[in-house]
């Protein structure tokens, strides 16, 4: 919860409870005192939360690259709610509002934030990036400026979904691809989805998708993937699985996006793509990696690399509410907020599967 809190154990303090991450594979419901809120602040009241990887990084390591969990954290940041309370100076957003949050809190002090790309801020405040407290929780209390009132035809679920579609959105953005672009996806959930969807929406024409999920790669298709291409874990299947991709595809690959991570999905990615393309790096899979920089380097094909998201929001739900994306079909599994059901939720959700996002309806 960006604005801060803590836990109080106790009896009787119900009012506000949360999921807090206590130690590797242990999340424990107990209560969560939210701070006083500010002028420029709302109390939102939590109705939709996503589960995303980088939660179950945190659960089952208590770390993801160099953010480490060194003490008990709430956990959760995909988030959209109802508005109970505003500050004295909020003028956009009144009681009742239905808003998905963006769940990073920057400066707008230091050179980025005033240059546009707050989202590499050096002192941003994420949610459920320690120390910070998330979303899975009853209540929360977050700038206003960083909630954004749902279209009447959207749903507090599909708000909850803008922070994974952002990733999508802004990782298409910094690629610059368009209706003269063909697309590589390795990685077929939940964010490799969500960048096809913007991949598309952005006007790409062709489209291929890479897992080694049959089931995902069904789901790929169903949401519009032009063809898919099973593949294996080895290293030693590259150059065999890139002939696959190039036969699928049946054009130059311009861009590729590695929504997984892996030493071996950047590879592919990077040998796939035509020479004077560009390889996107979205998943965080690895904190290091072994890849062939150098025969890349030699075709000329650029690398680029996204963190999170900005301002993306109002462009995600236009999308929605047009009814241009449709994120419902990856909301495959749902769970209430009790401790059983978020122990659940969670095990779900790291098995992966058939499980693509597992939502919480509070």
């Amino acid at each position: 919860m960006g604005k801060g809190g803590m836990s109080r154990e106790g009896h009787g303090e119900e009012e506000n409870m949360a999921a807090w991450l206590v130690g590797i594979n242990t999340l424990k419901i107990q209560p969560f005192i939210l701070p006083t809120l500010g002028p420029q602040d709302v109390r939102i009241r939590m109705k939709a939360v996503g589960i995303c990887g980088s939660d179950i990084y945190f659960l089952k390591t208590l770390r993801l690259a160099d953010f480490i969990v060194k003490e008990p954290l709430v956990i959760g940041h995909e988030a959209a709610g109802i508005i109970e309370e505003i500050g004295s100076e909020v003028k956009h957003l009144e009681p009742g509002d239905h808003v998905a949050i963006e769940p990073g809190i920057s400066c707008w002090r230091c050179d980025l934030c005033k240059d546009g790309r707050y989202n590499l801020c050096p002192e941003v405040k994420s949610l459920a990036t320690p120390p910070v407290h998330g979303s899975l929780a009853n209540q929360i209390v977050h700038p206003a400026d960083l909630c954004f009132k749902l279209p009447d035809n959207v749903s507090l679920e599909e708000g909850a979904m803008c922070e994974p579609l952002s990733v999508g959105v802004h990782a298409c953005r910094r690629a610059n691809v368009g209706p003269e672009t063909n697309v590589l996806i390795m990685g077929a959930g939940p964010i490799g989805p969500v960048t096809m969807l913007s991949a598309r929406a952005l006007g790409v024409p062709r489209i291929v998708i890479v897992d080694v999920d049959d089931h995902r790669l069904l789901v790929a298709k169903s949401l519009g993937a032009d063809e898919t291409v099973k593949v294996s874990t080895k290293i030693e299947d590259v150059s065999g699985e890139v002939v696959q991709i190039h036969k699928a595809m049946g054009a130059r690959v311009d861009v590729g996006f590695d929504c997984v991570g892996f030493s071996k999905t950047m590879t592919t990615a990077l040998t796939a793509t035509r020479a004077g393309g560009k390889v996107c790096l979205v998943g965080m899979g690895h904190h290091e990696m072994t890849v062939p920089l150098t025969p890349a380097a030699a075709r000329e094909v650029d690398v680029i690399g996204i963190f999170r998201y900005k301002n993306t929001w109002p462009l995600c739900l236009e999308y929605l509410s047009s009814g241009k994306i449709d994120v419902k079909p990856l909301i495959t599994h749902r769970f209430g907020f009790s401790q059983k059901e978020v122990e659940a939720a969670f095990e779900t959700s790291a098995r992966g599967g058939n499980a693509i996002k597992v939502m919480f309806n509070l």
